[in-house]
């Protein structure tokens, strides 16, 4: 077990959301933190639009690939954050969890899609804050 903080990041399709706050906070905290991310219903590929607008800000996602959410992947998180997937996460005592509700960027243009990555960006901040890590950029 490491002594970094894990977070996990859960959506439906792990598609959009997950995505890009897994992206964020894997750029923001480099190796100081450890960064999953999930669906409980995983499409085919990462939303082409929000692999856009984090390449934007000079985030590469583009080589991501939706994941299944296990029980594994919840159990050696820290942190659990959820995004509009409901009750399918499942819970362990002692875990931090958050929902963060954010739109669902799915069948969104870049334009609709900009300012959910940037929510979720204030909010990864908000978090490595919390975690007492700080911010390399």
């Amino acid at each position: 077990m490491s002594d970094k903080p894990s977070v996990l990041f859960v959506c439906v399709h792990n598609a959009g959301r997950s995505q890009m706050a897994a992206a964020w906070l894997a750029h923001l905290a480099g190796d100081r933190v450890e960064v999953r991310s999930a669906g409980s219903d995983p499409g085919d590929k990462v939303n082409p639009a929000a692999v856009e607008v984090m390449a934007e800000a000079g985030i590469d996602i583009s080589a991501e690939v939706p994941k299944i959410l296990t029980v594994d992947a919840v159990r050696e998180s820290d942190v659990c954050i959820t995004m509009g997937c409901g009750d399918t996460c499942p819970v362990f005592p002692g875990k931090r969890y958050l929902d963060w509700q954010l739109d669902d960027p799915a069948g969104q243009g870049v334009e609709a899609v900009r300012p959910i990555r940037d929510e979720i960006e204030r909010r990864v901040r908000g978090l490595l804050a919390e975690l007492g890590v700080p911010a390399q950029h």
